[in-house]
């Protein structure tokens, strides 16, 4: 197997706890992104990010890219983290384009992205991530309740509340991943 470490950014949590999950079945490092050492990453075959998506963007991700001379040898594997369910390609296909925006071509040519389901929990969220909440939720309140769809529902039923889709067996497609490489 090749030498991989997992890299996370998280905030809340949820993000690490795939970090350590995929780090575990792996066998191999999972390091917090303020805390690494790029002289791990050098010595690594593999390089899997995990961050958060906050207002569309995936936290931390910007990583690769400023960092790609030592990483374009390198396996490249992104895996995000957010409220929206994944099987929904209308909500991956903005989470990958913003990846496209924030990262550059050659970045997005590498790397192999998995996106993975998260929690919330309000009563822990800071005052700009309550607000980018508020903000989300105001528009789909405003909705005819007939023509919302079941994750905007659902948003709203779950709205200031603490809910979680955590998945361990979500990361399975991404361990097989990496362990065919």
């Amino acid at each position: 197997m090749l030498n991989a470490i997992v890299i996370y950014e998280s905030k809340y949590g949820a993000t690490r706890q795939y970090a350590q999950w995929i780090a575990e079945d792996l066998q191999c490092r999972v390091v917090e992104r303020k805390a690494l050492d790029i002289n791990d990453v050098k010595k690594a075959d593999v390089i899997i990010y995990g961050g958060a998506i906050y207002a569309g963007g995936v936290s931390g991700v910007s990583f690769l890219r400023k960092n790609f001379d030592v990483l374009e040898t390198k396996r490249l594997v992104v895996f995000t983290c957010g409220l929206s369910n994944p099987a929904d390609n209308q909500n991956t296909g903005p989470i990958r384009e913003r990846l496209a925006k924030t990262l550059t071509p050659p970045v997005m040519e590498k790397v192999k992205i998995f996106h993975l389901r998260g929690a919330i929990d309000y009563s822990r969220l800071g005052v700009i991530h309550k607000a980018l909440m508020a903000m989300v939720v105001r528009p789909v309140k405003k909705k005819n309740p007939a023509s919302r769809t079941a994750e905007e529902q659902q948003m709203l039923d779950t709205y200031g509340k603490a809910v979680s889709f955590i998945d361990r067996d979500s990361i399975g497609p991404l361990v097989e991943y990496v362990r065919r490489l």
